[in-house]
């Protein structure tokens, strides 16, 4: 198994474990694919959820860039009950995480049809 793998699987358990959720194993594979290299980055893999800047670029980058979605309000209630849902007090909030809850709760998994 490589590193990637292992990423996916660590991925998968927080979403069964922290978040209460079954993961589609194909769109979580897609959406870390989509991350490229930072999740082998510690610093990069992590969203730091208590910092505004750091989830204005989480919709930014993610939500309007990649997903393709229009700039509103819904998006930052979007971001903030996927943190709410992996759970406020959890430190390690991975990036691939968090990407793949915006993607289902927007209904967004076409764009990585």
């Amino acid at each position: 198994m490589g590193k990637r793998d292992e990423w996916i699987e660590k991925y998968a358990d927080d979403l069964k474990n922290k978040c209460g959720m079954t993961p589609d194993m194909d769109l979580l594979t897609k959406v870390t694919i989509g991350c490229g290299p930072s999740i082998y980055n510690a610093d990069a893999q992590t969203v730091a959820s208590s910092q505004q800047s750091e989830l204005e670029l989480v919709k930014e980058n993610f939500l309007i860039k990649k997903l393709g979605m229009t700039d509103s309000p819904d998006l930052m209630d979007g971001i903030n009950k996927a943190v709410e849902t992996y759970g406020k007090s959890e430190r390690n909030k991975y990036r691939a995480v968090l990407y793949y809850m915006l993607t289902k709760h927007f209904g967004k998994e076409s764009v990585y049809g």
